[in-house]
């Protein structure tokens, strides 16, 4: 079914494709980020009750509330309708460095099982490793003032020094993680 789109598109479609949505978010004066919805919808929960941080214009930020869901929207059509295999092409050497980390079948998927599959989540040394990581990543776009992507793309696109450092940053946590501290909890 619809094998014509089953293909991830090249770099010179979804690179043009990108810098367009920033040229038009450019025009329009808006900000492109992905952390900032969370403080939107903390806002939209009745969390500016309790910190000031939360008191925003809540109408403001529809718009990027209405982005998130089409990503979500999207990810799921892609992967359910659009994506004929998920495996995940890797050369022998890291099949065999991911199998010696104990990942039974790296490779068949984007989102290997020992960490996101559901029986982590019933399980305190999976469950640990899914909050203390996502509470690190919500510090870290916090302290860094936005996520990966709203620097990556929206303020290197602005030429901003301070996402500049914020990307080295965010690749050098990266790197730290994926060869000294993964090692050490698998």
């Amino acid at each position: 079914m619809l094998e014509f789109l089953s293909p991830a598109w090249p770099w010179y479609v979804a690179g043009p494709l990108i810098a367009l949505v920033m040229f038009a978010l450019l025009y329009f004066g808006e900000n492109f980020g992905v952390s900032n919805n969370l403080r939107t919808m903390c806002a939209l929960a009745g969390a500016d009750r309790f910190s000031d941080f939360f008191k925003i214009d809540v109408k403001q930020q529809a718009w990027n509330l209405v982005f998130v869901a089409g990503s979500i929207l999207g990810g799921f059509i892609s992967y359910q309708f659009l994506t004929p295999d998920v495996a995940v092409v890797l050369s022998a050497a890291t099949t065999e460095r991911l199998a010696n980390l104990g990942f039974a079948n790296a490779g068949a998927g984007y989102l290997p099982q020992e960490i996101f599959g559901i029986e982590q989540l019933t399980s305190i040394s999976g469950l640990s490793v899914l909050l203390v990581g996502g509470m690190l990543v919500g510090f870290g776009a916090r302290y860094a003032g936005g996520c990966t992507s709203g620097h990556a793309i929206s303020g290197l696109s602005n030429l901003q020094i301070p996402s500049l450092i914020a990307v080295v940053g965010f690749f050098i946590g990266g790197l730290l993680m994926v060869h000294l501290i993964m090692p050490l909890i698998f």
